[in-house]
C-alpha cells in the first residue's frame, strides 16, 4: 500500500469466542484488530475479555478511570455502601512510544452487600451514580471476572499499553475508532459495558436523543459523551430486565421498515407491530454494526438495511466477528464456513451450543 494512500472508512470491531470454554491469549485479539488499522485514526481503542480473574470469580470487577487523580475516597465511599471491598489496585500498564500521557486506572473486586434478588440493579446503580455525581471519574466496565481495557490510540498499542498479552479469557471482543459526531478521549473508547455486558460499535446512532430520553425512563443516564453508551445500556434494559431473547433483540433495535411489516404474513406481522409500538424508544436509527459480549456468550448484529461490513466465521469451537475477512483469517487462515451479515441480522454464539447463524424468529413460540 502506497505510504500516502489512505482510507477513512469507519471504525473496527473484531470478536473470538470459544465456545468450548478453552481460554486463549490477548495478544489473538490485538493481532485480529490490528489487520484493520486503516479503519481507525488513532483516537480510541479497546478490549473486553472475559473469565480473566479466576481467582475471583463471584466478585464484581470495577474497572475505574480517574481522569483526575485524588478521587479515590470519594469514589471508595460510595462503593462501600453496597459492597465490601476485597481488592483495590492500579491496573498494570506498559508505556510505549504512542501512549504515555494516560489517566489512573484502578480496578476493585468487590463483594455485594445487599439482598440476591436485588443485586443487579443495585450495581447499575452504582454505577450511575458514580458516573453521574463524581467529576471525572467513570466505571468503565462492572461485570464479574471480566474487564475492560480502553483508551486513546490505536487499539494494537492500546493492548500492549494494558498488557493484554498476560490475560487470557475464553471471549475477547475489540475495538478501533474513527469518531465522526464526538470527541476522542479516553473514557469515549469502546467497548462501553455494564454488568458482563460489552459493546463495540462502527457506526453512527442518529436516534441518540430518543434513545437516550427513553433510557431515562429506567434509571440509565448517560455521561460519557458517545452515542455507542445508550446501546449498551438497551441491551441490558431488553435483555436483563425485559428478558427478550437474544434473537427477538433485532425486532426491537433494527425492526423492520414499516412499509416492510406491513407485507408480511401472520403471525410475524402482529408480532413486528407489537415490538415496534412496545420499543418504538430503542429502535436504533442510523448505521451500525455491533457486537456485544456478555458471560456464556457473544453476538453480532447490523442495521436493517446494512450500512456498515460485518463477516462471521466458524472453525473447529471457535466463533469469530469481525467488520473484514482479513481479521479473522489472521488468526484462522482455515475456516469451516464464512458468511456475510444480512441487513437487520442477528448471529450468536454461547458455551457448550451449537453456533447459531442466519436463524429466523420462531414465531410459533411467541
Amino acid at each position: 500500500m502506497r505510504e500516502d494512500f489512505y482510507v477513512p472508512s469507519g471504525c473496527a470491531v473484531a470478536g473470538i469466542l470459544n465456545q468450548d470454554g478453552q481460554k486463549i491469549s490477548g495478544e489473538n485479539i490485538i493481532r485480529s484488530i490490528a489487520t484493520m488499522h486503516e479503519r481507525s485514526n488513532g483516537l480510541g481503542g479497546g478490549f473486553a475479555a472475559y473469565r480473566i480473574y479466576p481467582e475471583f470469580t463471584e466478585l464484581y470487577a470495577f474497572h475505574i478511570l480517574y481522569d483526575k487523580k485524588g478521587r479515590e475516597s470519594e469514589v471508595e465511599d460510595i462503593l462501600e455502601k453496597k459492597f465490601s471491598i476485597e481488592r483495590a489496585e492500579t491496573i498494570p500498564v506498559r508505556e510505549n512510544k504512542a501512549i504515555n500521557d494516560y489517566p489512573l486506572f484502578k480496578r476493585y473486586f468487590l463483594r455485594f452487600k445487599g439482598e440476591k434478588y436485588q443485586e443487579e440493579d443495585e450495581v447499575v446503580q452504582v454505577v450511575m451514580d458514580i458516573n453521574s455525581r463524581v467529576d471525572d471519574v467513570y466505571v468503565i466496565s462492572s461485570g464479574k471476572n471480566m474487564g475492560i481495557f480502553k483508551g486513546i490510540g490505536y487499539p494494537e498499542d492500546i493492548g500492549h499499553f494494558f498488557r493484554l498479552e498476560e490475560y487470557e479469557g475464553y471471549c475477547w471482543i475489540a475495538h478501533g475508532r474513527f469518531p465522526t459526531n464526538s470527541v476522542g478521549w479516553w473514557g469515549g473508547a469502546h467497548p462501553f459495558g455494564l454488568l458482563s455486558w460489552s459493546v463495540v460499535h462502527n457506526g453512527e446512532i442518529s436516534s441518540y436523543g430518543i434513545n437516550r430520553r427513553y433510557l431515562q425512563n429506567f434509571g440509565y443516564f448517560c455521561n460519557l459523551q458517545t452515542d455507542t453508551e445508550v446501546i449498551a445500556y438497551l441491551i441490558d434494559l431488553l435483555a436483563r430486565k425485559h428478558h427478550l431473547p437474544i434473537p427477538y433483540l433485532k425486532a426491537a433495535l433494527a425492526s423492520p421498515f414499516w412499509s416492510d411489516i406491513e407485507d408480511m404474513d401472520e403471525p410475524e406481522r402482529s408480532f413486528y407491530k407489537a415490538m415496534r409500538i412496545t420499543y418504538g424508544g430503542a429502535l436504533l436509527n442510523g448505521p451500525f454494526s455491533i457486537i456485544v459480549g456478555f458471560e456464556g456468550g457473544m453476538f453480532g448484529m447490523v442495521d436493517r438495511i446494512k450500512l456498515r461490513p460485518m463477516v462471521a466465521g466458524w472453525r473447529g469451537e471457535t466463533f469469530y466477528l469481525a467488520s473484514e475477512e482479513c481479521a479473522i483469517r489472521e488468526i484462522s487462515p482455515e475456516l469451516d464456513r464464512l458468511v456475510p451479515f444480512q441487513g437487520g441480522e442477528i448471529i450468536w454464539g454461547k458455551l457448550g451450543e451449537k453456533v447459531n447463524y442466519g436463524q429466523e424468529l420462531a414465531f410459533s413460540r411467541v
